[in-house]
């Protein structure tokens, strides 16, 4: 009698769970030392990076016009997809005007104020954008607008207040005469 059979799998074909185990960590032995320190899993923040004294200076500045540039495409891109993202829109603003850029500034504000024209948010960094430019009155008259609709808002009076010295004006503020 022929029977068609199969056998079973021989045992030695088998790898127990321990000897796995061994043969898997075995060749890791190699990347540990007893008389090396371990490698810290601590992330070095990167202010720390960029003040650390083995980085040239050279390398430094490429460093950090890479990561503005990275940082400047994201929040246009942002602002691109949610043109009345008020996050998104004040971050443009900063970095077109670290690159003094005020007007191209002013068109994207202009266009969250478009979508929300009582935005405080816009309405203040609009204002300081035209204190920057020197429009001193403009600026003025938007942080009054923007403090008729948030009265107790001591950023908004506080930047009215900066605004009134810049343009040399005697007028008192609203926060002073309430004291």
């Amino acid at each position: 009698m022929n029977k068609n059979t199969v056998a079973a799998p021989s045992a030695s074909f088998r790898l127990s769970p321990v000897l796995f185990a061994l043969l898997a960590i075995l060749p890791l032995g190699g990347c540990a030392s007893w008389d090396k320190p371990a490698l810290s899993v601590k992330e070095t923040s990167p202010p720390a990076l960029l003040a650390a004294d083995h980085i040239d200076s050279a390398m430094r500045k490429r460093i950090l016009r890479e990561v503005g540039q990275d940082s400047q495409e994201l929040a246009l891109r942002d602002l691109r997809q949610h043109p009345d993202n008020v996050d998104a829109a004040i971050n443009a603003t900063k970095l077109l005007l670290a690159q003094k850029r005020e007007q191209e500034a002013l068109q994207v504000l202009d266009r969250v104020l478009v979508a929300d024209p009582g935005n405080v948010r816009a309405l203040n960094a609009k204002a300081a954008v035209l204190d920057i430019q020197g429009r001193h009155a403009a600026a003025q008259a938007l942080y009054r607008q923007a403090l008729k609709t948030q009265p107790g808002n001591q950023m908004l009076q506080h930047n009215l207040d900066l605004s009134l010295a810049a343009d040399k004006k005697s007028e008192p503020s609203a926060l002073a005469s309430s004291q």
